[in-house]
């Protein structure tokens, strides 16, 4: 059986999804445990999926892209990550951010800054954690201090994908102090060349290591006061919204993790012997697999039918945190599952099921840990 059918994927975004599924297995697939072992970003994977078309084409046609919608970028994320996490995620970030751009910028930002993504020339990050701070959106330090002309940012942020390599981000500062607590904050459009801007690597990271993340030092960066994304006070909002959909997204990451986790050990328990006989021949290993299916395919159900209730903008808030819960969750175990059902074999380091089991830990944190996740589905849905 294939995992990921397209039985459930409506059908504007099939195609997209075959196209991802014959790119990840001609360039992902075979370079994902080189790149786990080397930590080294993959640009030649990268520059591929340009040329494939299946890079920033979520930056609408009028700048330069095909406009996919979200089922569209979902179907790509579950088939990426299926190939390898570290590498899917480093293609997906390529357009980070330039979501909100679109919805909030101004039509001078889109031309500027969107168009070279679009085509390819320019890649882009988003800039929101900070080393003390991640959860709580409300509670970043990072400060944009009025100046004549625009804006002076000082402060740190961290865990930000391409901060190195980016042309440009979007950055979230605070730019007020009112009893408001949710209005005192502004996106905005940081070129990483400008002065005062300071990037490096974090350490390395146990898992998704093709994916580089990074520090960076604002010290009195200086930002025109037209790179202002939106107004001012109104990052939070953007952000919170613009997270509706990137949670969706990230629980297709979990389905694709899963869904190699279960093919990694369907294959390995019908290929092993033991006691005379194969491994898949046993009952309690019947019964293991039978649970992770039960798990992915329920998954599966809820993720899709929350980037229908996201994309109508139906109790968005709600359906996201479902989805990227449940399918990172359902990742987790697959994984651990997979791990037992290989016994000895799972902690050899040239092991797929190793690396996802790896890859699994970080999907459960990023765009908002998952308890946090719990605190909105739980007030979402009074």
């Amino acid at each position: 059986m294939d995992l990921l059918d397209d039985s459930i994927v409506p059908e504007r975004a099939r195609d997209v999804k075959r196209e991802a599924r014959e790119f990840a297995d001609e360039y992902i697939a075979p370079n994902a445990e080189a790149y786990y072992d080397s930590g080294e970003y993959p640009w030649e994977v990268l520059e591929a999926g340009m040329d494939a078309g299946l890079i920033a084409q979520d930056i609408g046609e009028e700048y330069g892209g095909k406009g996919f919608d979200l089922a569209q970028v979902l179907a790509i994320a579950e088939e990426f990550y299926r190939a390898d996490a570290g590498i899917a995620l480093t293609l997906q970030l390529a357009s980070f951010g330039c979501e909100m751009v679109e919805q909030y910028g101004t039509d001078e930002q889109k031309e500027e800054y969107l168009r070279p993504v679009a085509e390819n020339d320019q890649i882009s990050g988003l800039a929101v954690s900070e080393p003390e701070t991640g959860s709580d959106l409300a509670g970043m330090t990072t400060k944009a201090e009025k100046v004549d002309g625009g804006y002076e940012l000082t402060g740190e942020k961290y865990w930000v994908g391409n901060a190195v390599e980016a042309d440009w981000l979007t950055v979230y500062a605070k730019t007020g102090d009112s009893e408001d607590r949710y209005s005192n904050y502004t996106l905005f459009i940081v070129e990483t060349d400008s002065d005062g801007y300071e990037a490096e690597h974090i350490p390395e990271k146990m898992g998704m290591r093709a994916s580089k993340q990074g520090h960076i030092v604002f010290e009195d960066c200086f930002v025109p006061e037209e790179n202002v994304v939106g107004s001012e006070g109104g990052g939070f909002y953007v952000l919170a919204d613009f997270f509706n959909h990137g949670r969706v997204i990230v629980g297709g990451h979990g389905l694709g993790l899963a869904a190699a986790a279960i093919e990694e050990a369907e294959e390995f328990v019908h290929g092993r012997n033991a006691f005379g006989r194969t491994v898949n021949e046993f009952q309690a290993v019947q019964h293991t697999l039978s649970d992770m299916r039960i798990g992915f395919e329920s998954a599966r159900a809820l993720n899709w039918r929350a980037c229908e209730k996201v994309a109508d903008n139906d109790n968005a808030g709600y359906w996201a945190a479902l989805a990227k819960t449940k399918s990172t969750e359902v990742a987790t175990d697959c994984a651990e599952k997979g791990m037992k059902l290989h016994g000895g074999r799972s902690i050899l380091t040239d092991r797929r099921i190793a690396r996802v089991y790896r890859d699994v830990r970080i999907p459960v944190i990023y765009e908002g840990a998952n308890d946090i996740q719990r605190n909105l589905i739980y007030r979402q849905s009074r």
